[in-house]
């Protein structure tokens, strides 16, 4: 099911944005190539949650930590973190950022 999440120009490039659906809470990401993806929502070290921290190209670096992910993958780059994120297909159509749940 695709769920509608915000504008595409909502979010900034190298940039992240909170999104909250029914009890699940989840973290999508515009990269400095344009390119958008989205995350469960929060650090899997700590359960801080991932819009405060810093987008670098497609890492999220956690504010809490430290601790980094691809936002591509999911994949734990740097400790704090060794447990991978969630991810979940992103599109985006007539300027509309969705994604699959």
């Amino acid at each position: 099911m695709w769920i509608e999440v915000c504008k595409a120009d909502e979010i900034d490039e190298e940039d992240v944005l909170r999104f909250d659906h029914e009890d699940r809470t989840f973290a999508v990401y515009r990269t400095d190539k344009d390119e958008y993806y989205a995350t469960d929502g929060y650090c899997t070290h700590e359960k801080f949650h991932l819009s405060n921290g810093l987008v670098m190209g497609s890492t999220i670096e956690c504010p809490k930590h430290n601790g980094r992910f691809d936002v591509m993958t999911g994949q734990a780059k740097r400790a704090p973190v060794c447990v991978d994120l969630k991810t979940y297909p992103v599109k985006v159509e007539n300027g509309t950022v969705y994604i699959e749940l």
